[in-house]
Order: C-alpha cells, then structure tokens, then sequence
C-alpha cells in the first residue's frame, strides 16, 4: 500500500521498490536470530464492525495502546512499541510518501520518505498504520479511510475541539497549533474542516492563503520540529555486533554492503560495542 502523488510515475514505484526489497531482504537475515516480543498489540480492525465510525477505530486504538489524551510526543517509538519496524528510506522524489508491506516471516513494515519534513512524516507515518489496522485488502476508498484515521489518531476530536473552538480559524492559530499537535498546519485545517469548523468556502479562502504565503509545500522552517528517528532496525543491527558477536565482516557478509554502506543506509549510530554470543531476546519497550 503506498501513500503517493498522483505525479508518482512507473520509474519513482520501481526505483522504490529496488530500495525496499534490499532493506527486507536485510530485516529477514536479521530477524531470525531474535526473539521478538512487543509491548502492545498492533490491533486489525474491520470498518464495518464500527458501523464505518473512523473516529471511533482511532479511539479504539489509543485505548488498546494505553494512550493519554492529547498530542501524540513520538509516533515512531509508539508504533515500534506494536513490533511494527518503521525505516525511513531513500524513496525518490516527494511524489511517494510511505510504502507499507507486510511480508512472509517478517513484522509488518512501515517505510518512509526521508526527505520529507517531519510534519509530513508523522502524518504519512499515521496514514501507514491506518492501512495495517483496517485494510487487509485494498479497497476503492483505503486512502480517504487512511487521511481520516491519520488525522482522528494524532488529533482525537474530543481534544483538539476546544482549540478549535476558541477563536476564528486562520493561519496564525494553524502555525500556534503545529508545535504542540506535531502536525502541518495543512493537515491541522484538513482536521478542522473535517470536524465542521469551517466550511467549504472558508477552507477554499484558508487554501488560497496558503498559496499566497507560498507555505502550501513548505510550511515556514522556524515552525518545524525534529523528525523522529526510528529505532528497532538500528538496534536490531547492533545486538548482533554487540550480543550475538558478529564482527563486522560477518556482518557485510550478511548483508552483502561494506560497513560505510550500512551504516549509512540504516542510519546507525555510534560505535559497535565488543562481541559475545548469547541467544538475543529483543524487546521493544
């Protein structure tokens, strides 16, 4: 399932697809060798069960996760908290977003555009897992589902109503909102227009102003906040230098790059620590 532009052409899908196929053939020669335990469940729930109420399957979520109310601080360890892997990758141009995968005798994946910012992360981040909690098959209308369930998880409406509520919506209470809610200032008015506080023609006067400011792209740089790094890939490479003793030959051996190659192409960070052989037990935590 991929949360792309329509402008996404044959070549940016294969030249992504090339790049994933690498980085799960990497995760399957990793994996093996771990006991993996999540601390929560990454829940599948059926649409239809609540009557089509995606609020309510963004709330049964939280719930099962044990979630507070409010912002949502990091999306990324929450989710790997489900044993869900989430690899930011090298997907081309900004007209692919996120890939999700689900493959045989691996977790389920989410892959990310790293050039992205990070407002659009989290919410190609939260689309991602829509797919994973509701849609087993594609369906005709997964995406709008998927928009929906990205905005009622990282905003619930009972908590983002009152700042809603408070004053006219324009785009000094979008940019005020974005650093507490971790979320573009688009997405924040497409959360407000789907909660009825303004209508078609506000929104369309609210798009026109986005235009003009020239922020429809990129929202203004002193508005951004640091993007979330994954962590269960990186660790799941370094318990095998640092617990199951691999040396570092072995481990370009294995995934067939040279150490520079992985440690870029993985984000890995820091030194390996020195080597010992027992059976691993990685527990997101």
């Amino acid at each position: 399932m991929w949360r792309k532009k329509a402008a996404a052409s044959q070549h940016d899908i294969d030249r992504a697809l090339a790049e994933l196929n690498i980085r799960m053939m990497h995760l399957r020669r990793l994996i093996h060798a771990v006991d993996y335990q999540p601390a929560f469940p990454l829940p599948q729930l059926d649409i239809e069960t609540y009557k089509g109420d995606i609020e309510a399957v963004a709330a049964a979520v939280r719930q099962t996760w044990l979630m507070p109310a409010g912002p949502i601080p990091n999306l990324t360890t929450r989710i790997e908290m489900t044993g869900c892997f989430v690899i930011h990758a090298n997907l081309g141009d900004a007209a692919i977003d996120g890939v999700t995968l689900r493959a045989p005798g691996t977790p389920p994946c989410i892959f990310l555009n790293q050039d992205q910012p990070a407002d659009r992360m989290r919410f190609s981040l939260a689309h991602e897992l829509g797919h994973l909690i509701m849609h087993r098959v594609p369906t005709p209308h997964m995406e709008e589902e998927a928009n929906a369930f990205a905005a009622a998880f990282l905003a619930p409406a009972k908590d983002i109503r009152p700042h809603f509520s408070r004053r006219r919506i324009d785009l000094p209470l979008l940019a005020s909102l974005k650093p507490e809610w971790r979320m573009a200032m688009a997405a924040l008015l497409f959360r407000a227009k789907q909660l009825h506080f303004v209508n078609d023609n506000q929104a369309r006067y609210l798009w026109q102003q986005f235009n003009i400011h020239k922020i429809r792209l990129r929202e203004p740089p002193e508005l951004d906040f640091p993007v979330e790094r994954p962590d269960l890939m990186p660790k799941l490479i370094s318990l095998h230098l640092e617990q199951l003793g691999y040396s570092m030959t072995e481990l370009e051996n294995l995934l067939s790059m040279y150490e520079n190659e992985i440690s870029e192409f993985h984000d890995l960070r820091g030194p390996p620590l020195p080597p010992g052989r027992p059976r691993l037990r990685l527990v997101s935590s």
